[in-house]
């Protein structure tokens, strides 16, 4: 199966990262958020991706052809003027990237795959980090009769809490989940049918794919209970540079 990722967005609430890249290659740990998820998917079997680009898309296309450069340890011979590499471990990856347009909506962007995918494939954002059991997320996709299976997850709390007895303090919590509603955490398994919803460059993956699905009952949902890191703003980031530096994700 293959793996398309949205990495076309302007990524404007991290505007300071992303003046000069776009935001799925803003660095985590020397490594950018790109490959963080492109690795969970490696770990499940998953070496084919479609990378669907938009701001600064040749960006995302010079990091993969200098992908080596910044994977592997390298000796440079000044005197010979070349390099030698050493200590080679790249991944089995095929990337094909995509320029879909500057100002193309996420279902316009998908909507360039029309014909040219003809299998379920996985589809998720490019600034969200997530060890989701690609496995039971497939599996239960293969169970329904949905033609789009999302991953759901219940974030975080901003705050940490308290825990109040008698007007005293007995405990403090940190960071409970959120009020424990369920939310789309942007990990999907997708029938090549569900892209006929997408009819032009402004649709979006949401609006004219999901909520329509949803309403006839064709729209599945895998609960997941791991780490799930999403990237929209600095404060974000910095939580996902803290989870990468604890290695709380099984590819580090």
């Amino acid at each position: 199966m293959k793996a398309v990722i949205f990495a076309g967005g302007r990524g404007t609430r991290l505007s300071e990262e992303t003046g000069l890249v776009p935001k799925p290659l803003v660095s985590v740990d020397h490594q950018p958020i790109l490959f963080h998820i492109m690795a969970n998917y490696s770990r499940f079997g998953v070496t084919e991706f479609v990378i669907l680009t938009g701001y600064k898309g040749e960006e995302i296309k010079k990091y993969f052809d200098d992908f080596w450069t910044f994977s592997e340890e390298i000796t440079f011979d000044l005197s010979q003027s070349h390099k030698i590499s050493v200590n080679r471990k790249l991944p089995p990856w095929k990337v094909t990237v995509i320029d879909t347009g500057l100002e193309t909506q996420t279902g316009g962007r998908l909507g360039y795959l029309k014909g040219r995918i003809d299998e379920p494939f996985f589809l998720t954002y490019g600034d969200g980090v997530s060890d989701v059991d690609l496995s039971a997320l497939l599996d239960l996709h293969h169970k329904s009769e949905a033609l789009v299976t999302l991953t759901a997850v219940q974030p975080k709390g901003r705050f940490g809490a308290l825990v109040v007895n008698n007007n005293l303090v007995s405990s403090f919590i940190e960071k409970p989940s959120g009020d424990k509603s369920w939310i789309n955490g942007g990990y999907f398994v997708v029938e090549p049918e569900a892209l006929n919803y997408i009819k032009g460059a402004q649709d979006t993956w949401e609006e004219s794919v999901l909520q329509p699905l949803a309403k006839i009952k064709k729209l599945g949902a895998y609960k997941h209970h791991g780490c799930w890191y999403p990237v929209d703003t600095i404060r974000d980031l910095y939580n996902l540079r803290e989870a990468v530096a604890r290695k709380e994700f099984p590819w580090l």
